[in-house]
């Protein structure tokens, strides 16, 4: 599931930060890619559609690099299928 989650981080993101060709890995930051405030907000919009989650702009101040991204959305994930199951 990480690829996944890693692949659609980066689909999305370099996506709304206009930079298709732009290096993406999991040392990456929202630096890195010039993305802006309004980038970032489009980003965990898109990001909530795609995975049905909700995450907190004070959760996500705290985030620097993609790699925690994806560990941060592997994580809501487990809570929601956990949620599910009981």
């Amino acid at each position: 599931m990480k690829d996944t989650i890693e692949e659609k981080l980066k689909q999305i993101t370099l996506k709304v930060t206009r930079k298709p060709d732009a290096e993406f890995s999991g040392q990456t930051t929202f630096q890195d890619l010039d993305a802006d405030s309004m980038d970032k907000v489009q980003i965990l919009i898109a990001l909530e559609e795609e995975f049905g989650i909700e995450i907190p702009d004070e959760e996500i101040a705290t985030i620097e690099t993609m790699g925690e991204f994806v560990k941060y959305i592997q994580a809501k994930l487990s809570v929601k299928e956990s949620d599910v199951q009981d």
